[in-house]
């Protein structure tokens, strides 16, 4: 009986080249599917078409922008998800709904095999399959790039001999992976690191120098749900899309990186995520203001570790399913208004507001009308300090 193979399909030379290459070296039939996650680029009818052409039997393309950012995004911005402090997720976030409908389509076309792009040296072949093994463990898995060490240079080659409608003369020095959430680029002459990015690497921000009017954004959360952009009901998805515009024309979300990759070394990233980075830094506010001290405090640390699973590719494990009951638990009361101004490369939060404020003016002004009773805070402060000054004591005893 003649295998399946389903194929994580991006329409580039890649995996374009994967498709007749795994139906001669398996003597299988090749299922494409490819995902919309609002990366933008080529039309997907025409991805879609692409696949045919190079001989799949079956091309799939899943509309996935909606879901995307209500499934995925969203719960990133509620853990305030950066690696390292610093980056906010882009293509893992994505792994794991691509590795969903890699799955759906198996089920639906008979697959037996799953397929991707990936290399040996990075971290989504431990994505996707580390989803596809939560998912459908029954699903074995073949990745060309690094079981059959097949190289770019051989992917041109072998893409001319087959006479693939596939570009393969101009070669883009660099790795580029992008979605709705923003954009990842490495390789080329980034991979020296003393080398600065040039204007030419970017394409969702423009330049943060250029002289332009700063725009001024009022985004609103229910329970850490974006839902108003300047009073306007949206979908997580319209929300994001909006703020990518609109932070990106100001050059906000530019990260240049040189990152811990799951598989032991470090690599330099260029980063582009003007709409994640300035809802990142509104939910941080947001959180700010209605969040209680010790479960703010707790939050910080959970929100990290999250990061990291979603970095390793651990989407579907126990530990991040404990850890979205905690944060789910914590957006119960981050609901209100945050201001900000988008200029010169920042998202800059001016100004908040919440019904669930923990904020109390009269408690926090020094001016006439202040309840606070500083009254309390001698004793207060002696008992708060007292171990501080026992260990103190003991130490000076000691010499």
């Amino acid at each position: 009986m003649t295998e399946r193979v389903v194929l994580a399909y991006s329409g580039g030379l890649d995996t374009s080249v994967a498709i007749p290459y795994l139906a001669e070296k398996m003597d299988a039939e090749v299922v494409c599917v490819a995902v919309d996650l609002g990366q933008g680029g080529e039309d997907m009818e025409a991805i879609q078409k692409r696949a045919i052409d190079c001989g799949a039997v079956e091309s799939v393309v899943v509309d996935a922008k909606e879901e995307f950012a209500a499934d995925f995004c969203v719960p990133a911005l509620q853990a305030n998800a950066l690696y390292m402090d610093r980056y906010p997720l882009v293509s893992s976030l994505s792994r794991p709904l691509i590795v969903k409908h890699l799955v759906s389509a198996a089920q639906q076309f008979g697959g037996t095999v799953v397929s991707h792009g990936c290399t040996g040296k990075g971290n989504d072949q431990v994505r996707f399959e580390a989803g596809l093994a939560a998912l459908a463990p029954d699903l074995k898995v073949v990745a060309p790039a690094r079981d059959f060490a097949w190289t770019r240079d051989k992917a041109i080659e072998y893409a001319e001999a087959k006479g693939l409608p596939i570009e393969t003369s101009k070669k883009n020095p660099f790795s580029i992976d992008q979605n709705l959430w923003g954009r990842a680029v490495e390789t080329g002459f980034l991979e020296d690191i003393w080398n600065g990015p040039t204007e030419e690497v970017y394409s969702y921000t423009a330049d943060p120098s250029q002289p332009r009017e700063p725009d001024e954004v009022v985004i609103t959360f229910e329970a850490g749900v974006p839902v108003r952009i300047d009073g306007r009901s949206l979908t997580p998805y319209q929300v994001i899309d909006e703020l990518n515009q609109r932070a990106g024309a100001q050059g906000v979300g530019r990260i240049d990186m040189v990152e811990d990759r799951l598989v032991g070394i470090k690599s330099r990233e260029v980063y582009e995520a003007p709409g994640a980075v300035a809802l990142i830094s509104a939910h941080m506010e947001l959180e700010n203001v209605t969040v209680e001290r010790d479960l703010a405090r707790f939050k910080r640390g959970v929100d990290q570790r999250w990061s990291e699973l979603v970095y390793d590719g651990l989407w579907f494990s126990p530990l991040k399913d404990a850890l979205d009951a905690l944060i789910a638990e914590a957006q119960k009361h981050v609901s209100g208004d945050v201001r900000m101004i988008l200029h010169a490369g920042k998202a800059t939060v001016t100004g908040r507001r919440s019904a669930q404020s923990l904020y109390d003016f009269s408690l926090a002004t020094y001016d006439t009308g202040d309840t606070f009773d500083q009254s309390l805070a001698k004793g207060f402060v002696q008992l708060f300090s007292l171990p501080a000054k026992i260990a103190a004591a003991r130490d000076a005893k000691k010499g």
